[in-house]
């Protein structure tokens, strides 16, 4: 039995963190680390598994994001024409 870890299974340090964490506050260029974090071979597979994780629940908030919008979309013109009625009743 091999008693090494490979490189990328190693568990990473509270300094490899920090400078995650701190590339990842940067706009813009999170996204980009994002998914080549999430997608590279060779990458520490708590990084890469945490940044699949993140990009999954960035896609849930845009779909649910955009859920939002379209059903408000859609909601407008009946909340416009209720307002013209209102406009009616104060002539």
């Amino acid at each position: 039995m091999n008693d090494q870890v490979a490189h990328n299974e190693k568990p990473m340090s509270v300094g490899d963190w920090f400078v995650t964490l701190l590339i990842l506050a940067i706009p813009i260029v999170n996204i980009i680390m994002y998914l080549v974090w999430a997608f590279s071979s060779g990458v520490n597979l708590n990084k890469q598994n945490f940044c699949r994780a993140t990009l999954i629940w960035m896609a849930i908030g845009i779909v649910i994001y955009i859920v939002l919008i379209v059903a408000l979309g859609l909601m407008m013109p009946t909340e416009v024409e209720g307002l013209e009625g209102l406009k009616e009743l104060e002539r």
